[in-house]
């Protein structure tokens, strides 16, 4: 019974892990196939722009600070965003190596749980076999 029920939980875990390693996948492969639709939206920067109620709080020298870190970003993220789909191929094979890690992790898990269960089920018997013939040296 316990044998069942430790495996059950270990095979729950491991569909577990594979959902979450599958949807992490698919959320990445859909973000670089479609990086360009979702850089195009953001343009050119030509400054940022400080909502109506936060501007009477916000200085000009925090403004021009703001509009040059994003001028001095914007290329830098331009360039990640030209490497997105050649990174995605690398990324795809880290996220599944990463789930074939936890797979024989989380099996090896299963072993060592069934060698416990084993071990406490020996040591139990042993132990009932002592308290039922005391006359036995021990």
């Amino acid at each position: 019974m316990f044998y069942a029920l430790s495996w059950f939980v270990v095979l729950s875990l491991l569909a577990l892990w594979s959902v979450l390693a599958w949807a992490l996948h698919t959320i990445t492969a859909w973000t670089a196939s479609n990086v360009a639709v979702l850089a195009a939206g953001s343009g050119t920067t030509e400054g940022v722009l400080i909502p109506e109620w936060l501007a009477p709080w916000v200085t000009p020298e925090i403004s021009q600070a703001l509009d040059s870190t994003v001028s001095a970003v914007a290329p830098s993220i331009e360039a990640l965003l030209a490497w997105a789909p050649t990174l995605a191929g690398g990324l795809s094979f880290a996220i599944w190596a990463v789930w074939g890690l936890g797979t024989v992790l989380l099996i090896v898990l299963g072993f060592v749980v069934t060698g416990l269960i084993a071990m406490l089920r020996r040591r139990l018997s042993a132990a009932n076999m002592t308290q039922a013939s005391p006359g036995l040296p021990a």
